[in-house]
């Protein structure tokens, strides 16, 4: 398939569960431990991204102002973006959709549920 995904989560343990799932699919990982984080480790590359997976609840920059920033810039402005979170009421869902996410998953996360989910944005 090749390409960037990136999975920003403050769990180390979530990260490195995304990203073994991930690989499966021959893409290559960009790992953050939150939207500051994650910003800083794109814009600090010339990484072109195929995809962004991201939790909500994180220290510095919270999963929906990241969605907001990357929506923000023509680079990211269409890029897939699916939240991953323990949060599943309503609210959270929209406020999601409303930052721009385009799907919206409750954790824990199928692996199966979470790569056909991948496959279907990227038209794959």
């Amino acid at each position: 398939m090749g390409g960037k995904v990136l999975i920003v989560d403050d769990s180390e343990m979530i990260r490195n569960f995304h990203s073994y799932i991930i690989k499966s699919l021959g893409l290559e990982i960009i790992s953050a431990v939150d939207g500051a984080d994650a910003l800083e480790k794109i814009y600090g590359s010339d990484q072109e991204l195929l995809i962004c997976i991201t939790d909500i609840n994180m220290p510095n920059m919270d999963g929906y102002t990241l969605i907001e920033r990357l929506r923000e810039d023509p680079v990211y402005e269409d890029i897939p973006i699916i939240i991953v979170s323990t949060e599943d009421e309503l609210k959270d869902k929209q406020r999601g959709f409303e930052a721009g996410a385009n799907m919206y998953l409750v954790k824990p996360t199928d692996p199966e549920d979470l790569l056909m989910n991948i496959r279907m944005l990227l038209g794959r």
